[in-house]
């Protein structure tokens, strides 16, 4: 069998793969996912040829032309590998994160490197510090996905007599992404900064993690931790290794860093950072305060309380639409549709409230238990009561964090929208479900705050980190009297008026 070599950047990943396969096809084996149906109609699964030949066919080439992009560029899903390739991959730039982010900084000697410790994945950037450029950057799937992809499985392995190897695991992993960035060369780095959630925290510091596991779910271990590189058996020249601090049990740093990155601390008008990821995180405020809370949305968003759920990966449905033949669903990789993940979720409610086939309630209104989104994949009656408790929640925790500021829905001007998943939210379908009742004008998908936030984190002092610690306070919604008052308030698909 002939293959062919094809090298990604700005990775500088080599894939090997039989000559003439589908280029989304190995792209997607390799790790790549597009939120690409595979039509050739979208333009996201679009990567720019540096080396090599691709042919296009006058279909092709028209599509090209009406997304108005340059002919060294390709849609994947269009596309073949006959020949040794060099590629520009533009999906990493969502998962990498705006290696190009503009930010004011006071230049500095040497060099620096951010880690975002995602629950799911890993990236690491090495910054030259007298520049802000990014040279290099490494990726990785967290390798105590071995104990379960959510949070919870991590907690039950920590608990069973695992919290060590837990550890290791993670400490090893970006050690080695570490040595990938310096790739050989006598660089010494000045400064390492990770962020990431609590648990992650916890589980990287190699502290007890019971005090997350039960109730009240209080830590005494969120503050800044500080490394040397030997401690964590890293053969690397580096003079300070800080774990940031986090705001409360389960607001962790990754939040602390997507506050210095959208500047909301620094501006009087209020505004909102939402991550709908694991812990459903939630902050408002501006630079005289700023309220931070966690809610139980993740579990229906990463598709672990969703019958069909599951991560935006290949097989995945990423977006729902209504047309005259019916449902049209996308699937990440362009293969039968296996699951549904969270932006998948939002868009099938939305239309099956605009079609009149769900009610105010969540009801299946022709009273059947499932709908069916395609042949393979169906939503259940279960499935969309969890999307409401979910939607109910992160609205709840909107609408208190605001009373308590004094603030109305018209006096946020900002609504940041943060992590991989919220790239691919049709913010108008995620409105009309409630979830968030501002107009769609006033929202901005960031990406990866976290990691934004860890670059900019360079370029100060830990010092500056505890102020801006010091402008956050930690609000336990359940603790909140009339929380569950306001929650059942938001049990509905009552269409907003905004």
């Amino acid at each position: 069998m002939q293959t062919v070599q094809i090298r990604l950047h700005p990775l500088d990943k080599q894939i090997t793969a039989p000559r003439g396969s589908s280029l989304i096809d190995v792209l997607h084996e390799f790790g790549v996912e597009f939120p690409c149906g595979g039509k050739g109609t979208c333009g996201k699964c679009k990567v720019k040829l540096l080396q090599g030949e691709i042919s296009a066919d006058p279909k092709h080439k028209r599509k090209l032309q009406d997304l108005g992009l340059s002919p060294e560029w390709r849609l994947a899903c269009m596309s073949r590998a006959e020949g040794d390739l060099v590629l520009e991959v533009g999906q990493y730039e969502a998962m990498i994160q705006a290696d190009d982010t503009l930010f004011s900084f006071e230049s500095r000697e040497g060099y620096g490197v951010a880690v975002d410790l995602g629950t799911t994945t890993l990236v690491a950037q090495l910054v030259e510090l007298s520049t802000a450029k990014v040279l290099g950057v490494e990726t990785a799937l967290n390798p105590q996905r071995l104990w379960g992809s959510d949070l919870i499985s991590r907690l039950e392995a920590a608990l069973a007599g695992n919290a060590s190897e837990l550890t290791r695991l993670i400490r090893e992993e970006i050690g080695q992404m570490i040595l990938k960035l310096l790739d050989g060369s006598e660089i010494s780095i000045d400064r390492l900064v990770l962020v990431g959630n609590t648990v992650m925290q916890h589980l990287f510091c190699g502290y007890d993690i019971k005090s997350l596991s039960f109730y009240p779910f209080e830590s005494s271990n969120l503050g800044v931790r500080h490394f040397n590189a030997s401690e964590l058996e890293w053969d690397i020249d580096c003079r300070q290794i800080s774990f940031y601090p986090s705001i409360g049990s389960f607001v962790g740093s990754d939040i602390l860093a997507g506050i210095h990155a959208t500047g909301m601390w620094r501006r009087k008008e209020y505004s909102v950072l939402v991550d709908l990821g694991t812990n459903g995180e939630i902050v408002v405020g501006n630079s005289e305060t700023l309220l931070c809370s966690s809610t139980a949305a993740g579990p229906a968003f990463e598709g672990a309380s969703i019958s069909m759920g599951m991560l935006a990966s290949t097989g995945a449905i990423s977006s729902v639409a209504n047309t005259e033949d019916g449902l049209l669903c996308s699937v990440i990789g362009n293969v039968p549709a296996k699951g549904i993940c969270g932006s998948g979720l939002i868009d099938a409610v939305a239309v099956l409230l605009e079609d009149g086939m769900l009610g105010e309630f969540g009801e299946i209104i022709s009273g059947d238990l499932e709908l069916a989104l395609t042949d393979q994949v169906r939503l259940s009656a279960k499935d969309i009561q969890e999307f409401l408790l979910a939607k109910a929640a992160i609205a709840a925790g909107l609408k208190i964090l605001r009373r308590k500021l004094g603030v109305t829905s018209d006096e946020v001007s900002h609504i940041y929208i943060a992590g991989a998943f919220g790239n691919y939210i049709n913010l108008e379908k995620m409105v009309r479900t409630g979830m968030m009742c501002f107009p769609p004008d006033r929202f901005h998908k960031l990406g990866n705050t976290a990691l934004i936030g860890a670059k900019m984190f360079l370029f100060s002092d830990i010092k500056f980190a505890s102020e801006l610690l010091a402008l956050t306070r930690h609000v336990k919604l359940e603790s909140e009297e009339d929380f569950q008052d306001i929650f059942v308030e938001e049990l509905n698909f009552t269409p907003p008026s905004i």
